[in-house]
């Protein structure tokens, strides 16, 4: 009966140290879109959050505590957003990272709102998110009237007059269309053309004879890069050499193999930086790790930017915060922390601090070059 009893005793205070390390451990979501059209997108968001959070762990945590990581596709739609997100509360988690896409966030936002969750969204700019005044919601990325006067500069600075200005009726797209055309009102340059096409058609050429009848001396179109590719392609076959610029959104390598380098050569977008420029030490230590690990560079800017979302959860942690709630404070009144895209803080509605803009231009061989500052 002793022996029973010391190995009753004995196998209770294991489940108690199990219970205990188990308690211990931080509940960290990552909500990307692992499949559908933005699913490379998704991918390295996947491949960074899941590289920092390994190598947290593997120093031993923060504080002692280890990162367990749950993972949910949003396929980026509005629709699998929503559940993606009712099963990362349903996990009991105290922060989400994710996702890419201005609805497809928008979709989840009241979801983890509701259920006390801190979310921090990676790409998605739209300028109504952060003015919900919802006290758990961040996102690492600029929005769109940022964006916007950035992009009504560079055309004024290029000396464009007579512009045609697209989108595709998401809510980034026409955020950034709408703020654009704000920012140019008095300034001289006339937006002769200002129309949406339909995201996910195969021939836009009938869309760009309406807009070639209007005389553009400029083309902006704020969608994505599929769409993006597409148009530069069929504008290619049209013969029509028009200079054509994008938003941040058409920041991504499979527009020239949508589009062609031929097509592509001469396009130009505004975007903050790639991850092959970023030149900071965190950055630069970073990248060393992904390529260690992947044997590749993201792809894009985005899935960087959910490893600042990381960065900033981290910073919490260390700095003794746990809850949602004091981690959402903490997130409101942080300045200068060292991100991997460059220092970053949040104002109180949750938006980051900085200036991230630059210009890129395709090249003829479809590399992606920044432009020199003035």
């Amino acid at each position: 009966m002793r022996k029973f009893a010391k190995a009753a005793l004995a196998l209770a205070l294991m489940l108690a140290m199990c219970g205990t390390s188990l308690a211990a451990d931080f509940k960290l979501g990552l909500m990307c879109p692992q499949t559908g059209k933005w699913a490379s997108e998704g991918m390295d968001m996947k491949n960074v959050v899941m590289l920092l959070v390994d190598k947290v762990n593997k120093q031993g945590g923060i504080n002692g505590q280890k990162i367990e990581l749950i993972i949910e596709d949003d396929a980026g739609d509005p629709r699998s957003a929503a559940l993606a997100a009712q099963k990362l509360a349903s996990s009991e988690v105290t922060a989400v990272i994710g996702t890419y896409g201005s609805a497809v966030t928008e979709a989840s936002q009241n979801i983890y709102d509701e259920s006390e969750i801190v979310q921090i969204a990676t790409g998605s700019t739209s300028i109504r998110l952060t003015e919900k005044g919802l006290g758990y919601f961040f996102r690492t990325c600029p929005r769109d009237d940022a964006q916007g006067l950035a992009a009504a500069d560079v055309i004024k600075k290029k000396g464009f007059k007579n512009i045609a200005l697209v989108h595709d009726n998401s809510s980034y797209a026409k955020g950034l269309a709408e703020e654009t055309r704000d920012a140019l009102k008095g300034s001289g340059v006339n937006i002769v053309f200002y129309d949406a096409l339909t995201p996910g058609e195969r021939d836009y050429t009938a869309s760009l004879t309406k807009m070639k009848a209007a005389n553009p001396d400029f083309i902006f179109f704020t969608g994505y890069y599929p769409e993006t590719g597409m148009l530069l392609r069929q504008k290619k076959e049209m013969g029509w050499e028009v200079p054509m610029m994008g938003g941040d959104a058409a920041n991504h390598a499979d527009l020239v193999k949508i589009a062609g380098p031929a097509a592509a050569a001469g396009y130009f977008f505004l975007s903050p930086p790639l991850p092959q420029d970023m030149d900071t030490d965190a950055a630069k230590a970073f990248l060393a790790d992904f390529k260690a690990e992947y044997k590749s560079l993201p792809v894009s800017v985005w899935g960087v930017m959910a490893g600042d979302a990381f960065v900033a959860i981290e910073a919490a942690l260390k700095a003794g915060k746990t809850t949602s709630q004091d981690i959402a404070d903490f997130l409101h009144n942080a300045k200068d922390l060292p991100a991997i895209t460059g220092t970053m803080g949040f104002d109180k509605k949750g938006d980051r601090v900085g200036d991230f803009y630059r210009v890129y231009v395709v090249d003829e061989t479809g590399a992606f070059r920044i432009e020199p500052k003035n």
